[in-house]
């Protein structure tokens, strides 16, 4: 049987533009797919050779018009780059277009992995095609740019990289699409100028799903009840904070959402799936009772389960945050709004008309429903005022008598006529948020020709207005001279064969500024560590960490326990309230070599100018857990980060990359690289989605993405031995910690269950410090010369050597590991046997 027909097989011999739009629309019928107007109207301009605006609402086809797009592109033979603003949507894309396109039809290039990157259509961020565009300019093989989500235009970090392909391809058809665009005379204009295509815009305010629009002055128990009981399900409760949707989710636990024999399904389709303490035993209660949770804090297995019990009609109720403005994969009937203001880092506001419809427009499938409902919850104060009104009727008197609830103060109101307006209104206009960088300069410089002239027309024929200009060319006039005194540039005395007047001094790779752009200095400051040195391992993972993002959540726990501790020692110290004050202050979170690679990164940036776009920011996550020895699930508790455990996992998997593809082999010791085993091994058995994405990324099968595979679990724990070793080492060394401190208490809880309470442990330990005044607790103390290990096929019988200051070396603790417990977890399942003198 022979490989199945793609799109690519359809492409007619002659691309004119009648017999295109003919084979697209007969592959369209063949899938029962009927054009909308809005469809057939932007692809007969798209396959005409016009540039394409297509503002039309969520669920109205704009993918198909992408697809309708790429034919068109590789009939031409040219080269087409759809782009996106997350690597998720990317990733999902470039699988789509694989099962439409064929394998060898489809590239992808996100920074952080290359597939197939000579594909004739390639999936990409759009910072990607925006540094090809400043490296390559107009001669750039770019033959069709299919901007998705383009009201990202405005993002005052990312919008410069929208910006640069629209200024700088003028040979390429541009396909810009997004629900909330506004108005778009300005691009229409500006496209058709600098391309010579004439340009259509593209808009249909009706939709293939009818909305229909409630203001709810009922609490939002009976809105719920409402709405289930009314056929209106699925439900996505809009919330614009992680801990109010799942306090949500939790109070909604009172309404019987599911009935037995859906909960019987959803329990056959979760199986075994495995649920971690802290929030995943909280969800397990929630999705078995019909509701689910999704926001970006969870880990991506959770928001998986929830996709898929949701996709499979399981999941009436999800109680989620913004983030399905950007687009996931839960159907949606209804949304129900809970408030309409948000806090946007700086104050509490009303919605943008572009927020809103960019949420309101999840609601209502194609395909699935014939309406969709828009639900906005009125504020606990109003709706309390309309419950009294109601219950006194007609009753002037006891309508006197009603005592109105204020709004709590400094809350921000809305009302009714605040939902009727952002129904109303168009989108905001967008707005230039162009800017300058170092790399924007080294890319520019590198193109062939003449580097002043590129970037004058950058700099002078952006959008934004010439006071923001004019500021944008004295940046760049500063950038450059660093750059010239850091000799990274020359100017040259007449120009070079490729019409060059100032080139570069050094060579950069194409994607330097984008995956990682610290690693080369991680690479420079690992040479400056003592090789020899028993922290060296550590302080290699304290090199890369601080190169990697900073995960905000976790250090501002850090930060406040680090400073409840010094409270409480301050307070023994008898320190006065009023010094306390002053000295917290200075506490902060742990910083690991700062002072050295603070040095070594003004060092560092005086031969490379550029490193100064980016923070170096030292930080112990990955350090701090492996020095606690802690396992993830007791990590999050111990920081109370449950709300953000996906965050976390992301930037532990992150490190992991970076210390596997930065640090090269002759510097990875045994102890490094077994830290580095257990790091992996660690992601891997909380959630290997993230690994497993990379892999799938890096070899894409006939599988498609994880992200559209139901979760599945991780190989046993026990199958890499080395990381498994570790796993063990740490589990043991976190009892010699506590022991170290005498903290009975603790060493109870853990190990209580095999009939090592607090007491227990405290006859033992007791005993030892008869003999001793210390127990170590250095880098010798939980090497791993000091844990002999025992194999049997299902136990290990180990016994942990304290590190007495004698050397006697005669103390420690004796356990059993159970490898089939530990398969089923996830983790080294320990059981204490001993702690004696042998």
């Amino acid at each position: 049987m022979g490989p199945a027909m793609t799109l690519t097989d359809l492409l007619p011999a002659d691309p004119d533009p009648d017999a295109l739009f003919e084979a697209f629309s007969a592959w369209t019928a063949e899938r029962g797919i009927q054009l909308y107007p809005a469809q057939e109207e932007a692809l007969i301009e798209v396959v005409s050779g016009a540039n394409v605006i297509l503002s039309t609402p969520t669920g109205s086809g704009k993918s198909l018009v992408a697809v309708g797009a790429h034919f068109t592109a590789l009939a031409h033979g040219r080269r087409s780059f759809y782009t996106a603003p997350i690597k998720a949507l990317v990733s999902e894309k470039f699988f789509q277009l694989i099962e439409i396109f064929g394998a060898d039809s489809v590239g992808m290039m996100t920074g952080d992995s290359s597939v197939n990157a000579d594909a004739p259509i390639i999936c990409c961020t759009a910072e990607i095609l925006a540094n090809m565009a400043l490296r390559l300019g107009a001669d750039a093989p770019v033959g069709q740019v299919v901007a998705d989500e383009f009201h990202f235009y405005s993002e005052p970090d990312r919008g410069w990289a929208w910006q640069v392909p629209l200024i700088e391809l003028d040979k390429a058809q541009f396909v810009l699409m997004s629900a909330t665009l506004g108005d778009v005379s300005f691009f229409q204009k500006d496209l058709t100028r600098r391309t010579g295509r004439t340009t259509a815009v593209v808009t249909s305010a009706e939709r293939p799903v009818p909305l229909t629009f409630r203001y709810a002055l009922t609490p939002v128990h009976e809105t719920m009840s409402e709405l289930l009981h009314g056929g209106q399900a699925p439900v996505y409760v809009v919330h614009f904070s992680q801990a109010a949707a799942i306090e949500r989710a939790q109070t909604l636990m009172s309404i019987n959402v599911t009935t037995k024999a859906e909960k019987d399904a959803i329990a056959e389709l979760i199986g075994g799936f495995r649920f971690s303490a802290g929030f995943g035993k909280t969800l397990s209660r929630l999705v078995r009772h019909g509701i689910g949770v999704h926001h970006a804090g969870m880990l991506p297995k959770y928001r998986r389960l929830v996709e898929t019990l949701a996709q499979s009609g399981l999941l009436k109720v999800i109680c989620g945050t913004d983030t399905l403005g950007v687009g996931i994969n839960v159907p949606i009937r209804t949304v129900v709004f809970s408030a309409l203001t948000k806090y946007d880092g700086v104050r509490q506001r009303h919605l943008k008309a572009r927020e809103f419809h960019q949420i309101a427009g999840r609601a209502g499938r194609a395909g699935y429903d014939t309406d969709g409902y828009v639900v906005v919850q009125a504020p606990d104060h109003v709706v309390e005022n309309a419950k009294a009104l109601e219950k006194a009727g007609d009753d002037p008197k006891k309508k006197k008598k009603i005592v109105r609830k204020k709004a709590p103060e400094g809350f921000v109101n809305w009302t009714e006529s605040t939902f009727d307006r952002l129904i109303a209104a168009e989108p905001e206009p967008l707005t230039s948020s162009f800017r300058v960088s170092h790399s924007m300069l080294l890319n520019v410089i590198s193109r062939p020709g003449n580097a002043f002239e590129h970037m004058r027309h950058l700099l002078e024929d952006n959008h934004s207005d010439r006071p923001a200009q004019r500021k944008l060319i004295l940046r760049a006039i500063a950038i450059y001279r660093a750059l010239l005194t850091a000799g990274v540039v020359e100017r040259l005395p007449e120009p070079d064969a490729d019409g060059r007047i100032v080139r570069l001094t050094v060579d950069l790779q194409f994607d330097f500024a984008l995956n990682q752009p610290l690693s080369p200095f991680a690479l420079a400051a690992v040479e400056l560590l003592d090789l020899e040195s028993p922290s060296y391992a550590l302080d290699v993972v304290s090199v890369v960490e601080s190169t990697v993002d900073n995960p905000r959540p976790v250090l501002s726990q850090q930060q406040f326990k680090a400073r409840g501790e010094a409270v409480q020692a301050m307070k023994a110290e008898g320190i006065e309230y009023d010094e306390r004050m002053e000295l917290l202050e200075g506490v902060t979170y742990a910083k690991p070599l700062e002072e050295l690679l603070t040095a070594a990164y003004e060092s560092y940036r005086q031969g490379h100018p550029w490193v100064a776009d980016y923070e170096l920011s030292p930080k112990s996550v990955v350090r701090d857990m492996y020095e606690r020895a802690m396992n993830f699930v007791e990590y999050v508790g111990f920081y109370q980060l449950a709300r953000s455990e996906g965050l976390v996992l992301r930037y532990l998997a992150d490190t992991y990359d970076a210390l596997r593809h930065t640090v090269p082999d002759e510097a990875k010791t045994e102890a490094l690289q077994d830290l580095i085993e257990w790091l992996g091994e660690l992601v891997r058995q909380v959630d290997s989605s993230l690994l497993d994405e990379w892999e799938a990324l890096r070899h894409p099968g006939e599988e498609g993405p994880v992200s559209q595979r139901p979760p599945s679990e991780p190989p046993g724990v026990t199958r890499n031995e080395r990381a498994f070793r570790v796993l063990v080492r740490n589990e043991l060394f976190r009892r010699v910690e506590l022991a170290a401190r005498r903290n009975f208490y603790a060493l109870g809880e853990l190990d209580a269950d095999a009939g090592w309470d607090a007491d227990a442990w405290e006859d033992a330990v007791e005993d030892y410090f008869d003999e001793h005044e210390t127990l170590g607790i250095g880098p010798d103390a939980r090497g791993p010369a000091l844990l002999l290990i025992e194999q049997e096929p299902d136990l290990w019988r180990v016994r942990q050597i304290f590190d007495d200051p004698a050397g006697d070396h005669d103390w420690g603790i004796g356990a059993e590991v159970d490898l089939r417990a530990s398969d089923e977890v996830g983790a080294a399942v320990v059981r204490i046997v001993d702690v004696n003198q042998l």
